[in-house]
């Protein structure tokens, strides 16, 4: 669970537990998603080392190296939006009281899912303007499905978002965490 979750699993709302079992399928779904990509990425990179190394260099393996790590990043963008993994400083923000630090928080989701909205929705405009395009090296790849990654992965993003703007909209006030350690690094309060 990240540190947004306000629900331990037990005596939770109905829509809360619906909501995390979601949250909990949709993370793994994504994570075989970017697994995919990172074991394809991984043998297509040392196939080209390969080739190159006995002096038969592949045509193809620069451009879809390339086309593949931005895939990984998109859709890796996806997965850690359900895990709240982007890089975050909410040390100030953790300071407020309840009231504003959750109306702060759902501004801030609501600017966040309209932002991937219209990503996504400019995305999928530019789609039909590749039409008859391709990839240089793999003239049979059409470049519509290359950029796909922008729409598809801005509608996870946004579906993970909406999870987390959901969870802010219905929580309660969470039980104020033991302080009195020596404190908590600074990893511990990002998102």
């Amino acid at each position: 669970m990240g540190a947004h979750d306000n629900t331990s699993g037990a005596g939770e709302a109905p829509l809360a537990a619906s909501l995390r079992r979601f949250r909990a399928r949709y993370g793994l779904l994504l994570e075989w998603v970017v697994g995919a990509l990172m074991v394809i990425l991984a043998a297509e990179v040392t196939i080209g080392v390969v080739f190159r190394t006995i002096g038969h260099s592949l045509s193809w393996y620069d451009e879809l190296a390339s086309v593949l790590l931005a895939w990984l990043t998109y859709y890796g963008s996806a997965l850690a939006s359900v895990k709240r993994a982007h890089i975050g400083c909410p040390e100030v923000v953790e300071q407020l009281p309840w009231g504003p630090r959750r109306a702060l928080g759902i501004f801030a989701q609501v600017l966040v899912i309209t932002f991937f909205v219209l990503l996504g929705w400019v995305g999928a405009e530019i789609l039909p303007v590749l039409h008859g395009e391709s990839l240089v090296s793999l003239d049979w790849v059409p470049m519509s499905v290359v950029q796909s990654v922008i729409p598809i992965s801005s509608f996870l993003i946004v579906v993970a978002e909406i999870t987390h703007l959901i969870d802010l909209i219905i929580g309660k006030e969470p039980k104020q965490p033991d302080r009195s350690g020596a404190g908590t690094a600074l990893a511990d309060g990002l998102h």
